[in-house]
């Protein structure tokens, strides 16, 4: 299996995955770097005495939880860069951790997800020139091994013996 064909089959594996990924990039982006940047921004541009440190940590609890003002902020220019700079390492590390995902999420050989010991074998009822849909011992549903064949009838049962 090329390797090409590993990556769209992981894709298409967890695409759903990736639009809920993508939704969480947006929930970070207003929820963590659009409060922090502004944050950021209050502390660095801060005169006199003040310590930055306090600044910042009282700028970010206001901010967190009022995340939509940090947004009309950062889209009004009051952040001077800080939001964009922070964005880009955010995303960074973000795509980085979604490339993991999906490298984890590539099959190992090209059986993966497939059933092994299913009746998908066969198509279009040819089980039924070895087996019988109607009477015998049960192997699976409609799928039964007739006891009037000649030949051998032995039957491996793999699986617990309910009694109850």
């Amino acid at each position: 299996m090329k390797f090409t064909e590993k990556i769209s089959r992981a894709i298409k594996k967890i695409k759903g995955k990736l639009i809920v990924s993508f939704i969480l990039w947006l929930v970070l982006i207003i929820v963590f770097v659009a409060p922090f940047s502004v944050s950021l921004h209050e502390a660095l541009t801060a005169t006199g005495d003040q310590d930055k440190w306090a600044v910042f940590f009282t700028a970010i609890g206001t901010q967190i939880v009022k995340p939509f003002q940090s947004v009309q902020l950062v889209i009004q220019g009051e952040t001077e860069g800080y939001f964009w700079a922070t964005l880009w390492r955010t995303t960074l590390v973000y795509i980085l951790a979604v490339s993991i995902g999906i490298m984890r999420a590539i099959p190992k050989h090209e059986f993966d997800g497939i059933e092994n010991g299913s009746s998908d074998w066969c198509e279009n009822g040819e089980q039924y020139s070895v087996l019988s849909n109607k009477e015998g011992i049960i192997l699976a549903e409609k799928n039964y091994l007739p006891v009037d064949k000649r030949g051998n009838v032995n039957v491996l049962v793999v699986g617990r013996f309910w009694i109850w």
